[in-house]
């Protein structure tokens, strides 16, 4: 492993700027905790597995939803403790997302510049925006690194409660969002590589743990329902029989990574550019990104730990098969794709400098941006009913915040929704 001293800092006055910069981004980001309650389908799904594990389920809901219970298990905490609304769910995504940021960094603790890393996190437009939202996303970024700095920790103290406990906090993951199953194969699959020496001296001493593990594989199949695992599986060959194509599959993710990357949405953005331009050029930078971050995490020789790179390959090969489109299906890993990419110099020579550092003032430009429009539509509810969730929401919004009268209510949406809103806004 390299040595974590030959990596200079920067200097002073840089350093200080950028932890600035960083408590200016967190103080804005607590401001939007006073936001209005955002609404996401998946939302709506989550609040009506509450109510009914909490009392009855309301009209229309499914009481046999397949979506994780981890999440669904804070919202009933905080309903009990009587927070259930718009700000407590988006400060505890504050909480999580700064808890995701202090794992990284202590997994990267030879980054050079860990608070220029923490910027490139906060100023991507789907961390801004899933952070606002009540949904998973945050939870299961907060516990999978959790999970990751465990092992990392194993690693270097070889002490079995750490090894525990990321094996636990995995389980959370998981029963946050089923892909959490592939932090699971990360870390057996570090491990195995860690000690594939002393493997069958580990078997004869650790047989207890072995026939734990075991059990729990047994007991994952049996309730594999009730977990949702049969749900995802029958997911990927449902889709492709219905005529998608595996190639309509890689586009869709390829875009997904040029929006992360780019930093700005498809949808907005192809508004500016000509059809069908803008999805090309997407397109395009996504399948060049991620293809320059397969060279610098599982080519170019680095000091990424084994399990970061076990787990990256298996998320990303999950949703490279996934045959559902969504940028937020990465929020989980932009922070450590931001580590990844953050670790490598672009100032090998004058053109990548220029390169990158235009790359880069582009990337914080659109970033303060989205930060600023989505800190604006906290605070104004006008603009807010207008752009929440594409427009689909305008009316009720416009309904629960300045008294309306409700007209041409979109069909799709529970026809109880200004009640909901009435229930769970700040």
């Amino acid at each position: 492993m390299r040595n974590f001293d030959t990596y200079p800092l920067p200097g002073e006055k840089q350093a200080r700027l950028l932890q600035w910069i960083v408590g200016i981004l967190g103080i804005l980001f607590f401001l939007n905790c006073f936001t209005p309650l955002r609404l996401h389908y998946d939302m709506l799904r989550y609040f009506s597995i509450k109510d009914c594990m909490e009392s009855k389920c309301p009209p229309g809901a499914d009481p046999n939803d397949y979506l994780p219970i981890g999440y669904t298990a804070l919202l009933l905490l905080f309903s009990k403790l009587g927070i259930l609304k718009s700000f407590s769910l988006v400060f505890v995504n504050c909480l999580y997302l700064a808890g995701g940021l202090y794992f990284v960094r202590k997994i990267f603790r030879y980054i050079r510049s860990p608070f220029f890393l923490f910027i490139l996190v906060l100023l991507n437009w789907t961390i801004i925006k899933f952070v606002m939202h009540p949904l998973s996303e945050l939870q299961y970024m907060f516990f999978s690194l959790a999970s990751l700095y465990a092992y990392c920790q194993f690693v270097l103290n070889k002490k079995i409660r750490n090894l525990v406990l990321a094996l636990l906090l995995a389980g959370v993951a998981f029963l946050t969002r089923t892909i959490g199953i592939v932090l699971v194969a990360a870390l057996f699959s570090a491990l195995i590589w860690e000690y594939r020496k002393q493997l069958a001296g580990l078997i004869r001493k650790n047989r207890i743990l072995l026939g734990v593990f075991a059990l729990l594989i047994v007991l994952l199949i049996i309730f594999s329902r009730q977990l949702g695992l049969n749900h995802y599986l029958s997911a990927i060959p449902r889709q492709f029989q219905g005529g998608l194509r595996f190639s309509d599959v890689l586009v869709w993710h390829f875009s997904e990574w040029g929006e992360i990357l780019i930093n700005a949405p498809r949808v907005k953005a192809g508004t500016m550019l000509p059809v069908p331009y803008g999805d090309w050029i997407f397109f395009v930078f996504g399948l060049l990104g991620i293809c320059v971050f397969i060279y610098i995490c599982f080519i170019k020789k680095n000091s990424i730990p084994f399990v970061i790179k076990a787990y990256l390959f298996f998320y990303i090969l999950l949703m490279f098969n996934w045959p559902f489109p969504d940028p937020r299906f990465w929020v989980p890993v932009v922070p450590l794709i931001a580590a990844v990419v953050g670790q490598f110099s672009f100032s090998q020579n004058r053109l990548s400098r220029l390169f990158s550092t235009f790359y880069f003032l582009f990337y914080l430009i659109i970033g303060i941006t989205a930060l600023g429009y989505m800190t604006y539509t906290s605070f104004n509810k006008r603009e807010l009913a207008k752009t929440q969730a594409k427009g689909v929401f305008r009316n009720e919004y416009e309904m629960h915040f300045f008294g309306k009268t409700l007209s041409d209510t979109v069909t799709r949406v529970d026809p109880n929704l200004v009640n909901f809103l009435n229930k769970y806004d700040k």
